[in-house]
């Protein structure tokens, strides 16, 4: 495979894997009590989103002020986050459906 098709598989699988999200919030903290202080409630009030996501990666806040480091989600789903029940990337893990 060339470069410019590997950059182009990488970008389709990224684009891919994005496009499980559920926008739940359980990677940034809701279910947890404290989450980001960059996380927003939409107005359907069930799902969020990240005020900032294109520059969210780096060192972060939780609204009670715990720092934490905010990287991808792929990074760390089998390593150091279990994820939470409701979490489509947690399902897609386990081989189950996302749901809508």
């Amino acid at each position: 495979m060339e470069d410019r098709d590997y950059i182009e598989y990488q970008k389709n699988k990224n684009l891919e894997y994005e496009s499980l999200c559920r926008r739940c919030g359980a990677c940034c903290g809701i279910k947890d009590g404290d989450p980001c202080e960059e996380l927003v409630a939409e107005a359907d009030g069930v799902h969020y989103r990240c005020r900032i996501y294109e520059t969210r990666l780096g060192p972060r806040k939780t609204v009670s002020g715990k720092e934490f480091t905010c990287v991808e989600l792929r990074v760390i789903l089998n390593k150091s986050w279990a994820g939470h029940p409701e979490c489509a990337y947690v399902k897609a893990l386990n081989g189950l459906p996302s749901g809508e």
